[in-house]
């Protein structure tokens, strides 16, 4: 019998240049993988966003600082390189560190 490994594919799949030439990659991966828009998000230092949901699938790379994404119950912090991913109307909280945070964001607004 033959097992099957399932690679599930990111966005950020191979990307640790945060450059304009990095972003054009993930915003080229991310409309590969049927998201529809593509973003720089730049947070200010110490923002919280209280546990919210988003019509949208996300998957994210952070480029700059630090921020900590509670989901399932679970708190992570993420930095440069980190990459992350959120369902459309999946509960979740943001915060933001002392130096604020800057991710690139893959949007899927249209969902099955």
């Amino acid at each position: 019998m033959d097992i099957k490994v399932t690679t599930i594919q990111h966005a950020a799949d191979g990307i640790s240049d945060f450059s304009e030439a990095g972003f054009a990659r993930f915003g080229e991966q991310a409309k590969h993988l049927g998201f529809d828009e593509v973003l720089k998000r730049r947070w200010d230092p110490g923002v919280f966003l209280d546990t919210h949901t988003h019509s949208f699938a996300v998957q994210a790379l952070v480029v700059e600082g630090s921020m900590w994404l509670d989901l399932n119950g679970k708190s992570q912090e993420l930095g440069p390189g980190s990459r992350f991913e959120v369902d459309h109307e999946l509960p979740h909280a943001e915060r933001y560190g002392p130096d604020g945070a800057v991710f690139w964001v893959a949007r899927r607004n249209r969902h099955p």
